[in-house]
């Protein structure tokens, strides 16, 4: 039996191993990835700035945000919108300008042509000891052949053709139109129609802690204030609209939803009135629905 090296080239199969270490090296095809635990957002975290939220403020979709970020990509939107409007505005009036300068021209070029076409026309008398049909056809071959010039210089200068080497005939470049911008604004992470109204203030009830840490480096930070449960991303919950707390998805099936009345405040409640926060999942598996796997299209490698 022969001896092979532990990189050996001699098999006649191309392995999975094999084409997994070549992709990543060579940079040849697609690589795929799990996201950790650590690359997912947190429930109670901005879709913006990606930290904990000291403000937070919800949308009618469920996406968090804190409630600075949120008001600055606002005001951000707005000022883009205002200096699109102006070089937009900027176009139109060049356009009526250009349009009143080429009417103009227009009526130049006619002008020059009719004088033109008269000064071409030579007038002379007559001579009275010719006949009459010499001289009317010598006038008639005047006029065919001086506007048999004018036809011929006209074509000539449609024959024309663009150079790039010659700077009178070199072809221009036109600028890009700029289409009408649209003043609406939208969320970044829904893409949806984004309003100040629309944002509903959040407020979680802190778990109650013995240590002296910061908020931010604890793992368990909220809990919902019905059933006592620790909020995270692999516990399903929602925001009610009218008070802004934060309760989970069970308490909303076991107790809200026998009679419609909020457990904390005891006000009625509607069906839209329930908001359900978008979370990030886990490392472990999609229970949010959320795409967990990241991929890197690469160049592919064709075999003949």
């Amino acid at each position: 039996m022969t001896r092979h090296g532990r990189n050996s080239t001699a098999g006649a199969v191309y392995t999975y191993h094999e084409k997994q270490r070549d992709s990543k090296t060579s940079g040849w095809g697609s690589l795929k990835t799990r996201f950790s635990k650590d690359a997912i957002k947190e429930f109670d975290c901005c879709s913006l700035t990606l930290q904990p939220c000291k403000d937070p403020v919800v949308t009618t979709e469920g996406h968090l945000y804190e409630r600075e970020a949120i008001l600055e990509y606002i005001l951000h939107q707005k000022q883009t919108f205002a200096k699109k409007i102006k070089a937009y505005k900027k176009q139109l009036k060049k356009d009526k300008e250009e349009a009143e300068e080429s009417n103009e021209k227009s009526e130049r070029l006619k002008v020059s042509q009719f004088i033109g076409l008269e000064t071409s026309i030579a007038t002379k008398r007559e001579n009275p000891f010719k006949s009459t049909d010499d001289s009317g056809s010598t006038k008639k071959k005047k006029d065919n052949d001086s506007l048999q010039s004018i036809k011929n210089t006209s074509e000539t200068e449609k024959m024309k053709l663009p150079s790039f080497w010659i700077p009178t005939l070199t072809p221009q470049a036109k600028e890009t139109r700029l289409e009408k911008p649209d003043s609406t604004v939208y969320c970044p992470m829904s893409g949806k129609v984004l309003k100040m109204k629309d944002l509903i203030s959040v407020k979680f009830t802190l778990a109650p802690h013995t240590d002296s840490k910061s908020l931010i480096t604890k793992h368990e930070r909220y809990i919902c204030p019905v059933t006592k449960d620790v909020l995270s991303n692999k516990v399903p919950c929602a925001v009610l609209r009218p008070s802004g707390h934060v309760v989970t998805i069970e308490c909303i099936e076991k107790f809200v939803k026998k009679d419609w009345v909020c457990p904390i405040t005891g006000n009625k409640l509607h069906p839209s009135d329930i908001i359900e926060i978008k979370r990030g999942g886990t490392g472990f598996a999609g229970v949010s629905g959320s795409e967990l796997e990241g991929k890197l299209y690469g160049a592919s490698l064709m075999c003949g």
